[in-house]
């Protein structure tokens, strides 16, 4: 192909309605986890799905540099588009020929780029516009893609499916997407919705078994969980191995203090999902619920229990190293669990490579810290400031003493990650709990530095926060922050 064809198909490449044009994870680390969901559902949902995650899994393998893989990905998007929408095959391709188009040039394969740009305008043209047209399929297509991607793509997706609805009222495969998209909002007090809106959404899809598992999340939270109960009993024995499924029915028994049955449902999610922080995390919070479970019992049951309550504290230990393996900032992972000992947190966070992964999933406590930074009872780093208890194990104690003395003083930086959190665990071990508790309110403070309501300055005088403005100051940059907390 000419210099001149080629110019003109960089000019058309981004009219192309497809993932590469979408703004999805283009300049983003794509995690494990992302792809294990992805796989997930080509495995488990319904067929006529399986054409929208076969393109995003191409996406994916184009960002991880397998060109070849992402193009047999394209190929079954196209097989299953024959297979189920066989009356709609031209306009439900367009969003494939688009990413086979872009895949082909990034590969330099310029002719066959050319081709699939050519069938996608032969389409286009039937509807006056050359390279991309306003269709609701498209704009489905885009809101699955988009809730795959991250809760903070769920208002684009809502917006995408609002769009198609316009056109084709009540379409099943439209409302649910609308109906999941709102869902994930639900926790900001401007975008509460009722709870008719998922129940038109299953009578509409009556075998999407996900949204029945977020109605009964939703009738708990309206103090509703009798009524809600049977829908996870119906959506589990349906979707039993439907990791989304799964995971939302466990976080339901979760909240409703059935831990047990909580823990069970969130290993069976990381069979398909084992690059999932959150779930390691939750699992380590039940297991710490459990333990208090058993130490607030009478003393005397307790004391038949010391090797249960051990028991449970080493598997809370154990995933939460296990989160923090998987991309769980150490900060959060630890701050949520203040009854393990000090050192084991030190050990854990330190003895390991902490990747970055895109898309982390936190617990929503932690990002209610950002959308009301004014209820600081909501900021994990509290958790700290109210049991500050010091550990009698003297030998461990002694030498991860020195470990944070040396990592925390004489190596770090003041303007490190996370360095206030690292001294107030130093103070802690040295029984010092009065400069640990000022150094964790420091640590607080670097956290919500940036926040609109100015409550950091309760916990850095003035000097600090001017400092922090001109230099970046200490703990965790906002930058950091604002990634940890809107996943």
């Amino acid at each position: 192909m000419s210099e001149v064809n080629k110019n003109s198909l960089e000019k058309i490449l981004p009219q192309l309605k497809c993932h590469f044009t979408w703004n999805l994870l283009k300049e983003e680390h794509v995690s494990h986890d992302l792809k294990d969901r992805v796989s997930n559902q080509i495995e488990f949902l319904n067929t006529k799905f399986k054409a929208t995650m076969y393109n995003l899994l191409a996406y994916i393998k184009h960002l991880d540099g397998q060109n070849e893989e992402a193009l047999e990905c394209l190929q079954q998007a196209e097989d299953s588009i024959q297979r189920e929408h066989a009356d709609q095959a031209e306009i439900r391709s367009l969003v494939t020929w688009g990413n086979y188009a872009w895949v082909y040039y990034h590969m330099g394969r310029l002719s066959e780029a050319q081709a699939y740009v050519d069938k996608v305008k032969r389409v286009c043209e039937k509807f006056s516009n050359p390279y991309s047209i306003e269709c609701p399929e498209l704009d489905c297509e885009e809101g699955w893609t988009l809730l795959q991607c991250g809760a903070k793509r769920n208002e684009r997706a809502k917006v995408c499916f609002e769009k198609a609805l316009e056109e084709k009222p009540n379409n099943p495969e439209f409302f649910s997407g609308l109906a999941i998209a709102i869902s994930g909002l639900d926790d900001k007090p401007q975008k509460q919705f009722p709870a008719s809106v998922l129940k038109q959404a299953i009578e509409l899809n009556p075998d999407n078994q996900y949204i029945k598992v977020l109605l009964a999340l939703k009738l708990q939270k309206m103090n509703k969980e009798e009524e809600g109960e049977p829908l996870v009993v119906e959506a589990l024995e349906k979707a039993s191995c439907q990791a989304d499924v799964l995971r939302s029915a466990a976080y339901f028994y979760q909240k409703k203090g059935d831990l047990d049955k909580a823990i069970e449902l969130f290993k069976k999610a990381l069979e398909s999902l084992p690059n999932n922080a959150y779930i390691y995390h939750q699992i380590a919070c039940c297991y710490r619920a459990k333990k208090k479970q058993i130490q607030n019992t009478d003393h005397s049951e307790a004391s038949r229990d010391s090797e249960k309550t051990e028991e449970t504290r080493k598997c809370a230990m154990d995933y939460i190293n296990k989160a923090i393996e998987k991309g769980l900032n150490p900060l959060y992972a630890y701050s949520d669990s203040p009854d393990l000992e000090a050192e084991e947190c030190y050990q854990g966070s330190f003895n390991k490579e902490h990747p970055q992964a895109e898309g982390k999933q936190l617990p929503q406590r932690y990002s209610n810290s950002q959308e009301c930074p004014g209820k600081c009872e909501d900021t994990p780093i509290l958790d700290h400031l109210k049991d500050l208890t010091v550990s009698t194990k003297s030998t461990e104690t002694e030498k991860v003493k020195y470990q944070l003395q040396n990592g925390a003083e004489n190596q770090l930086p003041q303007n490190a990650p996370n360095f206030w959190y690292l001294q107030g665990l130093t103070h802690k071990l040295n029984g010092d709990l009065l400069r640990a508790a000022e150094c964790f309110e420091k640590e607080l403070g670097c956290l919500l530095k940036n926040s609109p309501s100015g409550i950091s300055s309760f916990f850095l005088p003035e000097s600090e926060l001017e400092e922090d403005r001109e230099e970046g100051g200490p703990g965790v940059d906002s930058s950091t922050l604002s990634e940890l907390l809107d996943p």
